[in-house]
């Protein structure tokens, strides 16, 4: 609330609102004399007990609050639309220890795939540097928030002093938020679904960097999505060819009938980040791809 002519409250957005606010409300009731009846579970305010919201009946609530609580940060930031970025959380930097590999082979493996953490972040600071003409409000980069491809996404993002978002999710093993994301656009979920829905939601394009589980049902999510048209076709970019189709024969699929022999053309194959921001400024027929 703010004051306004004659002492009369009125919102932050000018509407006039003569009601006290939840979060005043909560600070009254946080100052009453400590009592056995004050001290009680059932005494607190049902919007400011954790203990309540955390009930399995409220699970449509808390659904509600993880889609709001994104959607809302990002709309008073006035960020229109975003560039994807999905990939292994294992990948290191280049010049790194393969901190994820369990033998030999998976080192080797790892530490070469270090090239696609540079690709990723070099195509993030393509696009950011695109960004910066829409004042960061177009084409920002969004990533998982975590280490490896996710950290080269933000990374590359920072570097071009744009800002760029990290949508982390509470897993068994820690993960926390790497250093370059945006904080205040630093956000965390417990639910797949609706940190699925908004990496969705403002999509201008999608690019998928070698991963594991977590990235293959991200892929196919999106592929899912705009093959049965419930999403707008957009560029969507898979980064490492030979592996790609190394790890997933999409022609088997196409010759066997479980796919359109269309449908493989959902996908472009690129290997570098030069090649990936011309598929989105082709497509976005846009005058200076840089």
């Amino acid at each position: 609330m703010s004051k306004g002519k004659n002492g009369r409250l009125r919102r932050k957005d000018g509407v006039w609102d003569p009601l006290k606010t939840s979060s005043a409300d909560k600070k009254r009731a946080e100052s009453v004399p400590r009592t056995p009846q004050s001290m009680s579970p059932s005494y607190r305010l049902a919007y400011a007990d954790e203990d309540f919201l955390c009930r399995e009946e409220l699970r449509p609530i808390r659904l509600q609050l993880e889609l709001l609580k994104t959607e809302m940060s990002l709309t008073e930031r006035g960020i229109k639309s975003t560039v994807v970025m999905f990939g292994g959380a294992r990948i290191p930097a280049p010049g790194t220890n393969a901190w994820a590999a369990r033998n030999d082979v998976q080192r080797v493996n790892l530490e070469a795939a270090s090239v696609y953490y540079e690709e990723a972040r070099k195509f993030a600071r393509l696009c950011s540097r695109y960004s910066a003409g829409f004042d960061f409000h177009e084409y920002v980069v969004v990533t998982g928030g975590g280490p490896g491809v996710m950290e080269a996404g933000n990374r590359g993002a920072a570097e071009e002093g744009a800002p760029s978002i990290g949508l982390n999710i509470v897993l068994p093993h820690e993960q926390a938020p790497n250093v370059y994301v945006t904080p205040e656009l630093s956000f965390n979920f417990h639910y797949f679904a609706i940190r699925k829905m908004h990496f969705m939601v403002r999509a201008k394009a999608i690019a998928v960097f070698p991963g594991g589980f977590g990235t293959m049902d991200e892929l196919f999510e999106c592929l899912t999505l705009i093959q049965t048209g419930r999403m707008e076709r957009l560029p969507l970019i898979l980064f490492g060819e030979k592996f790609w189709r190394s790890i997933i024969n999409f022609d088997a699929l196409a010759e066997f009938g479980t796919i359109a022999p269309d449908d493989v053309n959902l996908i472009s194959f690129v290997d570098t980040a030069d090649e990936a921001w011309k598929i989105v400024a082709d497509f976005y027929e846009h005058d200076n791809g840089h």
